[in-house]
């Protein structure tokens, strides 16, 4: 499939809360029409989910402002079939504790857990070894001491990686990033689309992170079309891009930074180029 696949993405908002849906779609170029097929895979993603227990009298809302809305954004991914949601990172504030994902995580977005594909976020090992995390999502979350995983969808292999660098390697050479450079092998004619939770490119708070660049070498090499993030509380898309930030319209990587599942929002800091 490779190039010749489009996929069609838009963000659906509650306020400037939401998750983005991404169609799945096999289609003769990259510009075609954004015309679903019933057939075409449909999944939804966002980050950065979960307030504190003690915070649960906003679960549904409530508070003024754009704090604690996990409620209404999981309110999107009940009102409609999916085949999966991708929960980029952060799931559960502010330590990932087993307990609190109970409390909080598992009253809202919990509810599709079933379909649900996590990345571990940083907030996550402020429990240690991130054991709440791998404790509430079990099997679906990946081995604990690695927290990355693949998997097909339609004719798409997605993948889920684990930036956490510092507890598990992410630079060229590292485990991780030998897995992930065997796993591209293994699945040369899939369309593939990468997600993780701190994003290699952000005009949010914490801007651009080049410990991810290694994942992205290999992914742009392997002909990846799309990469989705969260960390920073936002959305923001750019244009197919290489790792070294050039644009490259015809084979470049497609980021997706998907901060919006309902802790919280930020503003943009310095806007990036290709945003």
């Amino acid at each position: 499939m490779g190039k010749s696949i489009a996929v069609i993405v838009s963000a659906v908002l509650i306020g400037s809360l939401g998750a983005i849906l991404v169609t799945l779609q096999s289609a003769p170029s990259r510009l075609a029409a954004a015309v679903n097929s019933p057939s075409d895979p449909v999944i939804a993603a966002a980050g950065d989910i979960a307030c504190e227990p003690t915070m649960n009298s906003n679960i549904n809302g409530r508070q003024a402002g754009q704090t604690c809305h996990m409620q209404a954004t999981s309110d999107l991914l009940m009102a409609q079939r999916f085949e999966a949601v991708l929960a980029l990172g952060d799931l559960q504030y502010e330590d990932g504790a087993l307990v609190k994902f109970q409390k909080s995580y598992d009253l809202t977005w919990g509810r599709v857990k079933a379909i649900t594909h996590p990345a571990v976020g940083n907030h996550e090992y402020g429990t240690p070894g991130a054991a709440g995390y791998f404790s509430y999502f079990g099997g679906a979350a990946g081995a604990k001491d690695k927290g990355y995983y693949s998997f097909d969808i339609g004719a798409w292999h997605l993948i889920a990686l684990n930036a956490n660098c510092t507890k598990v390697g992410c630079q060229a050479g590292s485990a991780q990033e030998q897995w992930l450079k065997a796993d591209l092998a293994k699945h040369p004619a899939k369309c593939t689309l990468a997600y993780w939770h701190q994003p290699r490119f952000s005009s949010a708070l914490h801007g651009n992170n080049a410990a991810t660049d290694a994942f992205w070498q290999d992914l742009y090499q392997a002909g990846a079309e799309i990469v989705l993030n969260g960390h920073d509380h936002d959305y923001e898309r750019f244009a197919p891009q290489t790792p070294a930030a050039i644009a490259d319209p015809q084979r470049g990587i497609r980021e997706f930074v998907v901060g919006t599942g309902g802790k919280s929002l930020y503003p943009f800091i310095k806007v990036q180029p290709r945003e």
